[in-house]
């Protein structure tokens, strides 16, 4: 190994942090039904603190899925329901006058928690929504001059409902660029919805499972995933796939013209951490082109802003991602 190859991942991890993620799988089975994509998001998001936007028509288990994934680990849990007249000392924490001592008290707010769940984030005004950017990128917040570190680990889920606009704020693209992966959920089948109705009438989403791992085992999952190993040429391949966005008109032709902006560099870090935790949670200790294409829709879709022309002309960021994959050569 030369010395500025990461370590690799070997046996033993795998399967130790593949033990512990079967317990942490068979959690989110109790109360995610379908949907195997989402769970494998929320995996790649515990595995990686890397930060989950899920999208979908109200009803689809956003919600259920993401307070899963904070019951399945042993830390601490914070919901805000996201409104208009939400404040950023809502959800950073303020300072409040204790007459007692005659001195200003520090009150953190319920960002200061391990896992936070922002349910219909789009419905915050845009001066909630810009108080998240510092936690979720820097992982601190800023409350009377003085800094508060965020707990460790740290992730947040948000959850948006794409059809009903009146009285939301869309995201920035900065802020929408802060989350790792952006899922979109699908309806259910019949047999899987004839499954969530056998689950209700059996009192499964009323139960309350022990946590499946501890901080400490979710931190040992996060270092395996770390070392998993990536060849350059994937490296290489994650890079081109990112610069194609940037420049759609020369590799996927007239089409390409309908991107306004292609995704930042911080595509290439979410590709690289995501498909090293990917590869984890499919007993690999090294990453295959095809866990990069799995996430490309995932880590892509919501970075790539379209032109007014191409909004008119109904092109969607799924079709781009898709003849981007189909362009780009496979190493």
């Amino acid at each position: 190994m030369t010395a500025h190859q990461p370590s690799t991942a070997n046996t033993r991890e795998i399967t130790s942090a593949a033990e512990v993620l079967v317990r942490v799988q068979g959690y989110l089975d109790t109360f995610v039904v379908g949907q195997q994509r989402l769970r494998e998001s929320l995996l790649i998001g515990l595995l990686t603190e890397g930060h989950l936007l899920l999208e979908s028509v109200p009803g689809l288990a956003k919600t259920t899925a993401a307070s899963a994934l904070a019951g399945a680990v042993s830390s601490s849990f914070a919901r805000i329901q996201c409104t208009p007249d939400l404040l950023p000392s809502d959800i950073i924490g303020t300072q409040i006058y204790n007459a007692s001592t005659g001195a200003f008290d520090t009150r953190l707010g319920p960002v200061h928690a391990h896992i936070i769940l922002l349910d219909e984030i789009n419905r915050s005004s845009a001066k909630t929504q810009s108080a998240m950017l510092e936690a979720m990128q820097e992982r601190q917040t800023t409350i009377g001059g003085k800094r508060f570190d965020l707990p460790n680990p740290f992730l947040v889920m948000a959850t948006q409902n794409p059809i009903e606009q009146e009285g939301t704020y869309p995201l920035p693209e900065a802020q929408l660029d802060r989350f790792m992966l952006k899922d979109v959920l699908a309806y259910p089948t019949p047999d899987e919805e004839l499954d969530i109705l056998r689950r209700l009438d059996d009192g499964v989403f009323e139960t309350h499972p022990d946590p499946a791992c501890s901080v400490e085992e979710l931190r040992g999952m996060q270092q395996s995933a770390s070392n998993i190993y990536i060849d350059p040429a994937i490296s290489r391949y994650i890079v081109e796939l990112v610069w194609a966005t940037r420049a759609a008109d020369r590799v996927i032709g007239p089409r390409g013209a309908f991107v306004e902006a292609g995704a930042s560099p911080r595509a290439s870090i979410a590709f690289t951490r995501a498909s090293r935790a990917l590869a984890l949670i499919r007993g690999r200790n090294y990453v295959i082109p095809e866990d990069v294409k799995d996430l490309a829709q995932r880590i892509l879709g919501h970075r790539i802003a379209l032109t007014f022309e191409g909004i008119a002309e109904g092109v969607t960021t799924t079709q781009l991602v898709t003849e981007i994959l189909n362009r780009v050569r496979t190493p």
